[in-house]
């Protein structure tokens, strides 16, 4: 057979295999393509509205759930770690209820109940369940230096912005550095001209966007030409942080300066004063502090409770026995702490009762005395001994970090997250927060 006509046969073969194949009938048939589906519309939002309300005082949270159409929710038996026992709710707890469009009662109940967490409640088919989610706060360190021309709060006060700290928590900032300086600073009398103030502290910002104060972790104060400087440590052997100055001796003593937060001394220690009740002159073995009505009062040293109840004159007081015969006393109260009786044993700092003026007060004030062996001593003169050093062991760890605070102090730094210390610190805040 002549090549040419191999050719033309292979021609024709590719020609006719091209045509069925463009058919779809080889080299097997072709099953026709499903018709395209039409495209589906995403399923639409469920619609929500959110309302807002705030347990008033006296109400009950049952009467509050009733008033948004909720009901079957058990109170009792809630888990204790959600903090929403009926009896001991303070009022002002903000809680928001979300109603689905559809539906006459919420389908979510939210609450924050502490500064770390949020409660929220999810109608179920066989009634509501509640969990608790954590709230994550994250610790900023920030530096604030200035003079101080008056009082320590108002220095504070021009020295951190809007921005930093709001006015509240300013507040709880300038309390805070009185209370680190607490044994060594009078800030009533203590301030002259040309003082200053350096402070590094933490504030904490939330997952949500809120800032409050959490801790002074150093500073550096001249009073009176003398430079007083404290680092925040926490040996492993104590349970809770302490200030050491830099050579690593506390600054803690053992009786507060003063055992209340107050506006100001409205009667010093004297030996004759003229009662405003009484309308006559007396002596007056005690210091009184003028602040506002139920301020706690905190017990200025460890002691044993020698009474807690009325004492005529002293209005409702509780008087403390400490070492070395010391006894201090804390008299006109509105009314005690819980479990306050005789032989309860207390630390410093702990709250006893709360400011009033009950008794022979012409208004609401903490009347403070020192007594040793039962001679009353002026508690603002008193020399007191101090706390105990760094532990010899514990050397190291304190000046590497009294050597990163003190460079922190000299030198402006910016704003830096310190995320190892959210769970302390959420343990050592928990007890400031109000809803």
């Amino acid at each position: 057979m002549r090549p040419g006509l191999y050719l033309s046969l292979a021609l024709a073969v590719i020609g006719a295999a091209a045509f069925f194949g463009l058919r779809g009938d080889w080299p097997w048939q072709r099953l026709p393509l499903p018709p395209a589906e039409p495209a589906r519309a995403a399923p639409p939002a469920e619609l929500f509205t959110e309302t807002a309300d705030t347990l008033q005082s006296g109400e009950t949270l049952s009467a509050l759930f009733a008033r948004h159409n909720v009901a079957g929710i058990d109170f009792q038996r809630l888990d204790p770690s959600f903090a929403l026992n009926p009896r001991r709710l303070r009022p002002g707890l903000v809680f928001t209820f979300r109603r689905p469009a559809s539906d006459s009662a919420p389908s979510h109940i939210m609450v924050r109940t502490t500064p770390e967490q949020r409660v929220t409640f999810r109608r179920m088919a066989d009634g509501w369940n509640a969990e608790a989610q954590p709230i994550r706060w994250i610790p900023q360190e920030m530096r604030i230096e200035g003079p101080i021309d008056n009082s320590l709060y108002e220095a504070l006060d021009a020295g951190v912005s809007n921005q930093q700290l709001d006015s509240g928590n300013r507040l709880r900032l300038a309390w805070d550095l009185a209370d680190v300086y607490a044994w060594e600073v009078d800030f009533t009398r203590d301030i002259r001209p040309g003082d200053r103030f350096k402070v590094v502290f933490e504030r904490l910002v939330s997952e949500d966007g809120e800032v409050r104060f959490g801790r002074v972790m150093a500073s550096d104060l001249t009073i009176s030409g003398k430079s007083l400087t404290a680092f925040r440590f926490t040996p492993p052997t104590v349970r809770s942080a302490l200030y050491f100055d830099t050579d690593g001796g506390s600054l803690r003593r053992a009786f507060l300066r003063a055992p209340v937060e107050f506006r100001r001394i409205s009667s010093n220690f004297a030996g004759a004063r003229f009662h405003p009740v009484l309308g006559r002159v007396r002596r007056h073995e005690g210091t009184d502090y003028a602040a506002r009505p139920g301020t706690p009062v905190m017990a200025a040293g460890d002691g044993v409770v020698l009474r807690a109840g009325w004492a005529g004159g002293y209005g409702n007081l509780v008087e403390l026995r400490h070492l070395n015969g010391i006894t201090t006393r804390y008299g006109h109260l509105r009314g005690f702490a819980r479990k306050m009786g005789r032989g309860t044993r207390v630390e410093q700092g702990h709250v006893i009762g709360y400011v009033g003026a009950t008794g022979l007060a012409s208004g609401p004030h903490l009347h403070y005395e020192f007594r040793i062996n039962g001679v009353a001593k002026d508690s603002r003169r008193v020399k007191i001994g101090g706390g105990a050093p760094v532990p010899k062991a514990d050397r190291p760890a304190f000046e590497q970090e009294r050597d990163r605070l003190l460079a922190a102090l000299r030198q402006p730094t910016e704003v830096t997250a310190q995320p190892d210390a959210i769970a302390q610190q959420a343990a050592e805040t928990s007890k400031r927060w109000m809803p």
